[in-house]
């Protein structure tokens, strides 16, 4: 008997000859999420599902937890391996709910569930369906079937080996890390950014980052703040390497030398193209932001087309269409929310007009940009601009 992670994967079955790029970069994204629980680690493919060996008991709950946050993956189930053998199929089924019921005593209905990969073996899936449930209620005779909404479900399947489990864990779904590419992430300290970078993630993107910070106007907690959002993403799209752009210079001449109204749209062109800096540095090929169409002054259709105007690159906005409701859930359920809301200040949320332009013209703002000569002021932003390496682990 030998303990192993089941792993199912749901999008990736719909890829045709490369889907096997896509399932290795799957079990590369397992292993590093497991690389440093100093264990003996293997991983494996067969016919729709991934087996990892060599976790321990002491660290199984652990491991779990971090593959339910492995792009790709739909499920994960602790299982237990054995011979293909009836005897030892429903022994370790007994075993398995016996603990089951010891630590939860309020389950009173099962259901059974077999797959026979292996065609070869010599009892078909509902028979073995039928033993096994026979089996159960013989030595729980307190419990009772349910076909429809059984409060435990017992699971077989025939392969190399037979895999009993009685767990589903969900995972996240989406694309394994680095099958769509790189893209670049302007995240600030509030709850928008953090969920745009876990979205585009998600569709198979590798991420890295770009944060603009105005000390004195913004403190080191808000920089730490925004370091801390960077490694909760990082827990879903891995190692993220993230700049930290100092932006005083060029918003104080932003405030003291353009039209007022057009500051904050003016603001966010000049941020746009030093991000496409560090994209292009970084070999990433987009640029992904948290706007959403109309939430505020700068992201009305007419701001946006003006900020898209300032870059050559593509922009990914993937919740242009969500409500502030909707991206507070997704931050809940990524638990970035509570740091989201952490009372530090940005750059964003400093020399805010208190009229801006909600209707910008490309042609007025690129005038209202040639007032001042911003290369100098972007170079030495760019230079002094510190990298760090952030990761969950």
């Amino acid at each position: 008997m030998e303990q192993v992670l089941l792993v199912r994967y749901g999008e990736i079955h719909l890829k045709g000859l490369n889907r096997p790029f896509f399932e290795q970069k799957l079990m590369q994204g397992i292993r590093g999420a497991l690389r440093d629980l100093g264990l003996p680690i293997k991983v494996r493919q067969d016919q729709g599902r991934m087996f990892v060996f060599g976790v321990s008991e002491e660290k199984l709950e652990e491991a779990v937890d971090r593959l339910s946050r492995v792009f790709g993956i739909h499920a994960i189930s602790p299982a237990l391996a054995v011979a293909k053998d009836y005897a030892a199929i429903e022994q370790t089924a007994l075993a398995l709910l016996k603990r089951a019921l010891e630590d939860d005593p309020s389950i009173q209905t099962f259901k059974c569930f077999s797959r026979r990969a292996d065609k070869k073996f010599p009892m078909n899936s509902d028979n073995i369906n039928r033993e096994l449930g026979h089996a159960i209620l013989e030595a729980f005779p307190a419990l009772s079937v349910d076909v429809r909404a059984p409060q435990m479900k017992v699971w077989v399947e025939i392969r190399e080996q037979a895999f009993i489990y009685t767990q589903e864990v969900a995972g996240p779904n989406g694309m394994p890390t680095g099958t769509a590419g790189r893209a670049t992430l302007l995240i600030s300290g509030g709850i928008d950014s953090p969920v745009a970078g876990y979205m585009m993630a998600k569709r198979g993107l590798e991420l890295s980052a770009v944060h603009f910070y105005s000390y004195p106007y913004t403190s080191e907690r808000a920089r730490d703040k925004v370091v801390d959002l960077t490694r909760l993403i990082s827990r879903y799209a891995g190692t993220i390497r993230l700049h930290l752009v100092p932006f005083t210079e060029i918003q104080l001449a932003i405030y003291e030398k353009c039209p007022p109204k057009e500051t904050t749209v003016l603001m966010r062109r000049l941020m746009m193209q030093i991000a496409e800096r560090w994209a292009k540095a970084d070999g990433t090929l987009a640029l992904i932001t948290g706007e959403a169409l109309g939430q505020v002054a700068s992201q009305t259709i007419e701001s946006l087309c003006v900020t898209d105007d300032a870059v050559s690159m593509p922009v990914f906005r993937p919740l242009i269409g969500f409500d502030k409701e909707e991206i507070i859930t997704v931050a809940k359920k990524i638990d970035t929310f509570e740091t989201s809301i952490l009372p530090y200040e940005d750059c964003c949320t400093v020399f805010v007009p208190q009229h801006p332009v909600t209707k910008p013209e490309v042609n007025k703002l690129r005038a209202s940009e040639a007032l001042v000569d911003w290369t100098e002021m972007i170079e030495k932003a760019l230079a002094d601009t510190e990298t760090v390496w952030v990761n969950s682990r």
